[in-house]
């Protein structure tokens, strides 16, 4: 009887330790699609390229960081591209013969866009609004560059 529960004992740790590594393999494989970045994780060189391109397509989910910010990049036509940040939501405008644009706009979390003048004009603006709180960017263009602007 003593050989038995060993053998009862040997056998159920050895399905368990299987059905945990068929476990382990499933989540393995199916797991990037569940819990990863849509489209894989993209490198600072691939965002970039994809702001440097003509006309991307506006997005709907952003990580703002506080306050407005705003990094100048070169682009592929004849201004300067700049990304800006507000609690709620980012927007890239850019500068070019016809005035400032928006390229692309996307609030943040909980939040959603309200109105969009997005250009080429003067000056542009994307308002995003939240349950208890709106936020207007408005961008003008100084010199080439864009620049965030107080409402008047």
């Amino acid at each position: 009887m003593g050989r038995r529960s060993i053998l009862v004992a040997t056998g159920w740790v050895a399905t368990a330790a299987v059905a945990t590594l068929i476990g382990l393999g499933a989540i393995r494989l199916v797991g990037e699609s569940i819990t990863g970045t849509p489209g894989g994780v993209r490198s600072e060189a691939e965002i970039e390229r994809a702001l440097a391109s003509p006309e991307p397509a506006p997005t709907s989910t952003a990580s703002p960081g506080p306050g407005t910010t705003g990094t100048a990049a070169p682009s592929a036509s004849s201004g300067v591209r700049r990304g800006f940040a507000t609690d709620g939501g980012t927007a890239v405008a850019e500068c070019g013969a016809g005035g400032v644009r928006l390229v692309s706009w996307a609030p943040a979390q909980g939040y959603r866009v309200h109105d969009v003048d997005r250009g080429p004009d003067d000056d542009v603006e994307v308002t995003f609004e939240g349950s208890t709180r709106k936020y207007e960017l408005k961008v003008r263009c100084i010199g080439s560059e864009p620049v965030a602007v107080a409402d008047d």
